[in-house]
């Protein structure tokens, strides 16, 4: 295990997350000459391409080569991944207020254009943020802006002071700010083109101001993508035309792959990994990711049975030990070998691998409060007979248990939300075929990626699969979105029967706050720990409280952890110049084709 972890690990933080080739430096490009087009497969139809609305990370792929934000990602000469400057001339420090607050200005380089000629403005950068951040507009990533100085009012405080300088004050330091203005949530859009609400659906339609614009998109086929002849370092992208091809068949990826059609697959039949694997060792790549494999319930469905008699916190507290116990009944080790088969490593909490501690150590390693073994249950293939049990024996406690069958006899029916992919099908199986074991029905839905997004966040399912990668190096990224309001917060903590729900405490008057709740609701209590957090200087406090705010997440049970990610996929040897970053990103701008 120990080197399972160092290998993903070393994968994953050094960044250079390079596939078949040799690196290309953005700012040193190659020979236009091998200039080209590749075709991709992410995944199927994304569900949305506007910047705001966003919350997938093929659709974050897409944005990334159709806009330019204040700060990218890009390979230094070494390889490694670094945040730099992009439309900002240069990425510079804050200036610390009176009162705490910090403000940066931001000067935009000469020659910024949007894909119809346009100038783009610092007016461009505020409107975004502000149409981003408004509850108006509800994107899943608002609660982004909340670092920003005046989030939750009616502004922002960010302002263009004149066409090319923009200035924004966040509430106190962040040390993340730098890789915020990289993500997609931080991408300019103009007005006048955004006031067409279906302006991100048609290649008529959609204004960008990055490397490329799209020229075609024949939904449920194809999106086309083509250098954007008025981007301002379009002399350096290197290839011509992307197409995205949109398919969640992982044996068509495969087929395409072989016959050459596609240069590029972001998954693979489960039952083939080893086959391929073998027959294409230097095409299939298994690189780190910072992310988490994960199964979320509803917190608003009732699992208890109809004669229980339990109500209120009781009610609440026992369908979290219920959810807790039926965690404990699922073998991960088997998920990682016998399904995953790419390294993925068994998880015990939801922040994932690669968080660091202020002095190094791991985040996983130092979750929650066992003796023993790290998070909040121990996933060693050894723990495995001892967990059924302890899983069992709580079970008993809700539900009438058969003896002579070992089942139980009235746990109610379940539907396990799963969309189209072998992978994700043949994890929904196990689970299903774990907890028949025991005389728990659970029946599996699948749905096409789009329309199962917007159910799952909908909160139109009882159990359903979800994964999450990190937005950015901080463990925060993990945790803020499940706050009340928050668009990623598909559990629906804090929201309909559960807004009213006090069952839950927080003391922090240890760590020198003046906040102590007993039986508070969700919002009483990890909204204001969350808010807290992100109010915190000092940054052992602050892990401290991220901590607690992970303890208090992983006491409901609505969060299933099961194995910290790796990402796979095959690339043709033919191309060079390729990089992905370990949030899942794929970059094809600065690729050749030999």
């Amino acid at each position: 295990m120990k080197k399972i972890i160092a290998l993903v690990l070393a994968l994953a933080m050094t960044a250079a997350l390079v596939a078949c080739g040799t690196n290309v430096n953005p700012d040193k490009p190659g020979d236009p000459a091998k200039a080209s087009s590749i075709a991709v497969c992410l995944s199927s139809e994304p569900d949305t391409l506007d910047p705001a609305l966003n919350s997938a990370v093929d659709g974050a792929t897409l944005i990334s080569h159709l806009f330019s934000g204040l700060a990218k990602w890009a390979q230094d000469d070494k390889g490694a991944l670094v945040i730099v400057a992009d439309a900002a001339e240069a990425l510079v420090d804050g200036v610390e207020n009176a009162d705490g607050t910090v403000t940066y200005t931001y000067t935009l380089r000469d020659g910024l254009k949007w894909s119809d000629g346009k100038d783009v403005t610092a007016a461009d950068f505020a409107f975004a943020w502000q149409r981003a951040a408004s509850e108006e507009l509800g994107a899943d990533y608002g609660y982004m802006f909340e670092v920003v100085d005046g989030y939750g009012t009616d502004s922002l405080n960010v302002k263009a002071v004149d066409a090319k300088t923009l200035e924004v004050t966040l509430a106190n330091t962040v040390s993340y700010w730098n890789e915020l203005l990289a993500f997609p949530t931080y991408f300019p859009v103009r007005e006048d083109v955004v006031s067409n609400e279906a302006w991100a659906t048609d290649p008529a339609t959609y204004v960008c101001n990055g490397a490329y614009t799209i020229t075609g998109w024949e939904h449920d086929s194809v999106i086309t993508l083509e250098k954007n002849a008025n981007f301002v370092d379009a002399d350096q992208i290197l290839m011509d035309k992307i197409e995205f091809y949109l398919s969640d068949d992982s044996n068509n990826m495969v087929a395409n792959f072989k016959n050459g059609t596609w240069q590029l697959i972001d998954d693979v039949p489960t039952n083939e990994m080893a086959s391929l694997k073998a027959e294409y060792p230097d095409e299939y790549i298994v690189a780190g990711q910072i992310g988490t494999y994960y199964v979320c319930w509803n917190v608003n469905e009732d699992i208890l049975p109809a004669d229980s008699g339990l109500t209120g916190v009781e009610a609440e507290n026992a369908r979290a030990e219920i959810r807790s116990a039926v965690s404990l009944l699922f073998d991960r080790n088997y998920i990682v070998e016998e399904i995953g088969q790419a390294g993925q490593v068994p998880a015990s909490s939801f922040v994932a691998m690669g968080m660091t501690n202020p002095d190094g150590t791991q985040f996983y390693e130092t979750a929650g409060s066992n003796d023993g073994f790290n998070g909040y249950y121990n996933v060693s293939k050894d723990a495995v007979e001892s967990n059924f049990a302890q899983a069992v024996e709580t079970l008993k406690k809700y539900y009438a248990y058969d003896e002579a069958s070992a089942k139980f006899t009235n746990f109610p029916t379940m539907t396990y939300l799963y969309n189209t992919s072998e992978g994700h099908k043949a994890i929904g199986e196990y689970l299903q075929s774990a907890l028949a074991g025991i005389g728990i029905t659970m029946n599996l839905e699948n749905q096409e990626w789009a329309t199962f997004l917007n159910t799952r966040k909908n909160g139109d399912y009882s159990i359903a699969r979800n994964g999450w990668l990190a937005d950015y190096n901080d463990p925060i990224c993990f945790l803020d979105m499940w706050t009340t309001g928050s668009g990623n917060n598909d559990v629906q903590f804090g929201k309909g029967d559960h807004a009213d729900v006090k069952a839950y405490s927080l003391d922090l008057t240890a760590l020198g706050y003046d906040v102590k709740v007993e039986n508070g609701t969700w919002a009483e209590t990890y909204d204001v720990l969350i808010k807290t957090i992100k109010g915190c200087t000092d940054n052992n406090v602050r892990y401290q409280l991220m901590h607690i705010a992970e303890d208090l997440l992983m006491s409901t049970g609505c969060i299933c952890p099961l194995y910290f990610y790796t990402d796979t996929y095959m690339i043709s040897k033919t191309v060079k110049g390729f990089f992905s970053n370990p949030l899942g990103y794929k970059y094809f701008m600065y690729c050749t084709i030999e």
